[in-house]
């Protein structure tokens, strides 16, 4: 278990990043599924713990909800609490025990985290570093791919190869 949290306001995110933007203009419901998915790469890459909050609080009778995908842990808050209240709340719940950033750009709730003794960092600041995860990500790939294709034969090294040949030819 790593020793730092990200907790990122998911409303926030969405409405700050084109490409989330112009899904959640068609879908909201898309827009939250394509960011817990970028989200659960980046966790993955980066090892820490990350937790995702969406705004519930104008859900009539909303209990709120937490559950686990792909190693993030997804918060809807219940009727009447931000995802603001709920960042506050577990921030300060986590100071002290582990190094906790937060990732939004409402200027308010940066400057309350910040009291709190959290680290912020802004939506874009976020979308800049889940770009630069994404292309190690991409370049580790690239880097165990095989040169050749995927031909046993041509995997392997000359003299097994040679020997196959052989048995191969009888």
């Amino acid at each position: 278990m790593s020793d730092e949290y990200l907790l990122v306001d998911g409303y926030n995110i969405i409405f700050a990043w084109e490409s989330l933007k112009k899904i959640a203009d068609i879908s909201l419901e898309d827009a939250r599924d394509k960011l817990i998915d970028i989200l659960g790469d980046y966790q993955g890459y980066k090892k820490i713990n990350l937790i995702l909050v969406f705004d519930a609080y104008l859900v009539k009778g909303g209990t709120g909800s937490v559950y686990k995908y792909n190693d993030i842990y997804v918060v809807y808050t219940k009727e009447a609490e931000t995802a603001d209240n709920y960042i506050e709340r577990t921030a300060t719940k986590l100071k002290g025990k582990y190094k906790v950033t937060v990732a939004t750009s409402d200027r308010l709730e940066q400057v309350i985290i910040m009291s709190k003794g959290a680290v912020r960092i802004s939506a874009r600041e976020l979308e800049e570093d889940v770009k630069l995860a994404k292309k190690h990500i991409k370049e580790k790939i690239e880097e165990f791919k095989p040169v050749k294709n995927n031909m046993l034969i041509d995997n392997l090294d000359s003299e097994t190869a040679a020997w196959l040949e052989k048995m191969r030819r009888g």
